[in-house]
């Protein structure tokens, strides 16, 4: 698996569904809006900040997040798409 660096975390986005109309049109992925959640695969140990003290992140493997919309930079692993975003970039954890 890849393990990110500094403050950045993996997610793995919700799959996107097929979404149809009442009329029965099917919208196209690329007019659909992004999914704006995902689940942690990867977290780094934290980061540094500038007078050498570690910041834990807040996020743990598994947990189920809300992120910035146009946040992080999708990736491409082994098959799988993932989405590595900075730790700041996640708004909520779900519950």
């Amino acid at each position: 698996m890849l393990k990110p660096l500094g403050d950045r975390v993996i997610l793995q986005q919700q799959e996107e569904e097929e979404e149809q109309t009442i009329g029965g049109i099917v919208i196209a992925n690329n007019a659909k809006e992004k999914p704006q959640s995902g689940k942690v695969v990867a977290v780094n140990d934290g980061r540094v900040l500038d007078n050498g003290t570690k910041v834990d992140p807040s996020v743990k493997v598994g947990d189920q997040v809300l992120f910035d919309k146009y946040a992080g930079t999708e990736v491409k692993y082994q098959g799988a798409k993932y989405l590595v975003l900075h730790e700041k970039d996640i708004v909520a954890i779900e519950d």
